[in-house]
């Protein structure tokens, strides 16, 4: 026994001098550890999808009464020849004007959607029982290819709540900047980024400018994600190939996957019966879902509680709304989506639901002053050094909290030079004579508070969609002829006037989107009356004649930007370039004066 055990104890003794014997790391050693090989963003996005709560087993727990679909099981993933994925992409592309190839690249992304994330894809199918309609119907308004849907598929995976870390948001992911140049904003009750329908038509007004400018589709899909600056130089590294695949290897690592995981996620959405994945039932679709207008501040909760809606139903379709609160005023109304069965409860009962006082207390005046008092603008600042969380928190008169969650920060340092969006002035003044102790968060239920009043009944036809708009006065009537500026589309031409790409293209004989600098188009059809359409009247940037004119000059402020000023004269950021001969890394210095052009 004592000779079977000598090496072991041999062995035990000599490991503390070879433990010994390694070098140590020290601080100024040239040990690096290695680099880490970041998440992809098209993984991200469908793994959000886990964890969102419509798919909750317990949540909406008669969904299969809404469709009957069969029940999704994990079966075997077939895979296929790649003589079969080529034969059926390339019947899609004789369908579609998009460009649809496959290759490797495609191949890698089938995998994702088909194979190691075909449950998540079985949640996507669901959910485009919710969004494809409302995409179609504003790419077919906008004339552009339908297949373009299948962009927030790679965008946000239809996570309506999707946020990514670079601070991109909602089912389109739009960044701060961006979606600001096409009338998105963001306050502290609102984020229009997360409004589905506000969202989808300013991705299409997107998407259409950078076709207007590449003339393909890849290639606007490819600005889309990484902006056109990367895909100019990437054209340039190229030699000036206006091709996806001649420029896919100067472009950034993310955006070069961009186009093929587009393909391969339009594939497998069409194939998805051939490949047994079958859609997992998210508990409403589209066409039970209308628009209500709210005229008044109104909470999710006198929502829940009068009507009897269920209040993550509320939440997820309408995130857009990030406190609960819903800051309407006659001025300026909300649009709020219901399923149909309380479109009609909500009109009858309208009155009543203003002035109902939740059981958390909260009652209608009070809410109208905690608006009146906190609802503030965002707009971009620039970090200087030496400023921290909780520096920049007292200087924009925010808590360090809102600072952190505005930016979807979790730690209270922030580098110097970066961009984050803070709160714009002080708030309004308050309304005299009411005191407010209600604030804006998930609320604490009482039972020892009062019933909800009783409801009006709805007629037999209040699932059908019920228009609620106040009357509004007629604007003053648009020019009958615009002249092309630089940077100027029809999508930002038709949305100055209040019409429609197609309505240009109808009146001007346009066959194509593309304009030259000084054309004249007419912005109205011919012989029409001097009327302006509801979206012109109701437009935050719509202006009359005399407060469109403007100072000749401006001085710049701290944390201005060019978005900002084109949008406080009604110009564009063109025009303000052209007028100032100002260059696209050009750098606005407070003190510094430009001129606004008329």
């Amino acid at each position: 026994m004592v000779v079977k055990n000598v090496p072991s104890v041999l062995l035990l003794l000599l490991i503390p001098f070879w433990l010994g014997a390694q070098e140590p790391i020290r601080p100024d050693s040239t040990y690096r550890l290695p680099k880490l090989i970041e998440d992809d963003q098209v993984i991200v996005m469908l793994d959000s999808l886990s964890a969102l709560k419509f798919f909750e087993d317990t949540y909406f727990p008669k969904a299969q009464e809404v469709q009957a679909w069969p029940s999704y099981s994990d079966y075997p993933a077939p895979v296929f020849p790649d003589s079969v994925y080529a034969e059926r992409i390339a019947q899609m592309n004789d369908q579609s004007p998009f460009e649809y190839v496959y290759n490797g690249d495609v191949k890698k992304f089938i995998d994702l959607y088909a194979v190691r994330k075909r449950k998540l894809t079985a949640r996507i199918l669901g959910l485009t029982q919710i969004y494809f309609p409302l995409f179609e119907e504003q790419l077919d308004r906008f004339n552009m290819p339908l297949e373009l849907k299948y962009l927030a598929v790679i965008e946000s995976a239809l996570n309506p709540v999707a946020n990514s870390p670079a601070g991109a948001k909602g089912l389109w992911q739009f960044m701060y900047g961006t979606g600001k140049g096409y009338g998105l904003k963001v306050s502290t009750y609102v984020d229009d980024r997360f409004d589905p329908y506000k969202s989808t038509i300013a991705a299409c007004e997107h998407l259409s400018d950078l076709y207007d400018i590449y003339g393909s589709w890849s290639l606007a899909l490819a600005a889309y994600n990484s902006g056109a600056g990367n895909v100019n130089k990437a054209i340039r590294r190229s030699g000036g190939m206006k091709n996806f695949w001649a420029i896919k290897k100067f472009l950034p690592r993310e955006t070069a996957s961009y186009v093929p995981a587009f393909i391969a996620a339009s594939y497998v959405l069409n194939y998805a019966n051939e490949h047994k994945i079958y859609p997992v039932d998210p508990g409403i679709l589209y066409y039970e879902v209308d628009t209500v207008t709210v005229h008044n501040p109104l909470s999710f909760d006198q929502i829940s509680e009068m009507l009897n809606v269920p209040m993550d139903e509320i939440v997820f379709l309408n995130p857009s709304f990030k406190c609960k609160v819903i800051p309407a005023t006659p001025e300026t109304p909300y649009k709020l989506r219901l399923r149909k069965k309380y479109i009609g409860p909500f009109i009858n009962n309208e009155a009543a639901l203003y002035t109902y006082k939740t059981r958390a207390g909260l009652a209608s005046e009070a809410l109208a002053k905690l608006v009146s008092e906190s609802y503030r603008e965002s707009t971009l600042y620039t970090v200087k050094s030496g400023e921290t969380i909780a520096s920049l928190a007292k200087k924009f008169h925010m808590t360090p909290a809102e600072v952190r969650s505005l930016n979807g920060l979790k730690k209270n340092s922030v580098k110097p030079g970066k961009k984050i969006l803070v709160y714009t002035g002080k708030g309004k003044a308050p309304v005299e004579g009411v005191v407010s102790t209600y604030v804006p968060q998930p609320l604490q239920r009482d039972t020892g508070s009062a019933s909800p009043p009783a409801l009006t009944q709805a007629d037999d036809n209040s699932t059908t969609e019920v228009k609620n708009d106040p009357p509004v006065k007629a604007a003053p009537a648009p020019k009958s002829v615009h002249l092309v500026q630089a940077g100027e589309s029809l999508g930002m031409i038709s949305k100055k006037y209040g019409c429609t790409v197609a309505d240009l293209m109808k009146w001007n004989d346009l066959k194509e989107q593309k304009l030259l600098v000084g054309q004249k188009i007419k912005v109205k059809p011919s012989g029409s009356s001097s009327t302006s359409s509801p979206r012109t009247q109701t437009s935050s940037k719509s202006k009359s004649a005399d407060s469109g004119r403007g100072p000749a000059w401006y001085t710049i402020k701290a944390g201005d930007n060019l978005w900002d000023i084109a949008d406080k004269f009604d110009v564009t950021v063109s025009q303000l370039k052209a007028a100032n001969n100002l260059k696209t890394n050009s750098r606005l210095k407070p003190g510094q004066r430009i001129k606004i052009p008329k």
